[in-house]
């Protein structure tokens, strides 16, 4: 059943652990949304504007930091635009930018001005394995602690590895015990296998392609395209399930 997402909400994708696929996560999100209407998409990192380099998606960068300060003008700025421009909008923040950014919108109640203007604010979270786990996970924890919002989607990207510990599953585990009641929804990227999947992706991701263009470019073979085709469907029908 096709969503209608042709409202105006705003989807913020926040994690203070850099490298871990959020710019990544904006891309999905930003291509699922497109599907039925227009999305804006606002690239605020101030190190590395990865989904600006999307040209498909046709990003727009701004600068929100002065040396380790947020710019509040900038900021200032972008909330105007959320504020009064209708439509689907997904705003990609940087690691470096995280916490002053987050102590930003506390202190001016963004999100409840977002919201008592008519937006639907969503706000998403990376969780991945391996060496970052612990890291992802209290970044994730300090979100559910500051916000009151229940709008908070978990994205579990498992390419560094599977995120568990002593036999846990993240379902299992403190932080999301402890905040599940604010959690909207779940998204799993699974690892694949490295040798065909796992290239795949990477080469997509490396060209800054969508699934769109990859899918429909005569570079990638045929094989190649099958692989990439299960990958969106898999993420695709996931977000599916999430009540936008």
């Amino acid at each position: 059943m096709k969503k209608d997402v042709n409202n105006t909400s705003v989807h913020f994708v926040l994690q203070g652990k850099g490298g871990v696929g959020k710019s990544l996560v904006a891309a999905f999100l930003a291509q699922y949304l497109a599907k039925s209407g227009d999305v804006v998409c606002i690239d605020t990192d101030p190190v590395n504007q990865t989904l600006l380099n999307y040209k498909a998606l046709n990003a727009q960068h701004i600068n929100l930091m002065d040396d380790s300060r947020i710019n509040t003008r900038e900021f200032d700025k972008l909330m105007v635009r959320l504020l009064s421009e209708n439509g689907v909008f997904v705003v990609d923040n940087g690691a470096a930018s995280f916490v002053p950014l987050s102590n930003y919108i506390i202190e001016n109640n963004a999100i409840g001005m977002l919201n008592d203007a008519g937006r639907k604010v969503y706000i998403h979270c990376v969780i991945t394995g391996g060496q970052a786990l612990f890291d992802t996970l209290r970044g994730f924890t300090e979100l559910a602690e500051q916000t009151e919002s229940q709008r908070i989607i978990i994205w579990l990207n498992e390419y560094f590895g599977a995120i568990e510990h002593d036999d846990k599953t993240f379902l299992d585990m403190k932080a999301y015990v402890e905040n599940k009641e604010k959690v909207h929804g779940i998204i799993r990227i699974a690892k694949r296998n490295p040798d065909t999947f796992g290239k795949d992706v990477e080469e997509m991701i490396t060209n800054k392609l969508t699934f769109a263009e990859a899918l429909d470019s005569p570079d990638f073979s045929i094989m190649v395209r099958q692989r990439l085709k299960i990958v969106q469907n898999e993420i695709f029908s996931q977000l599916e399930q999430v009540p936008f």
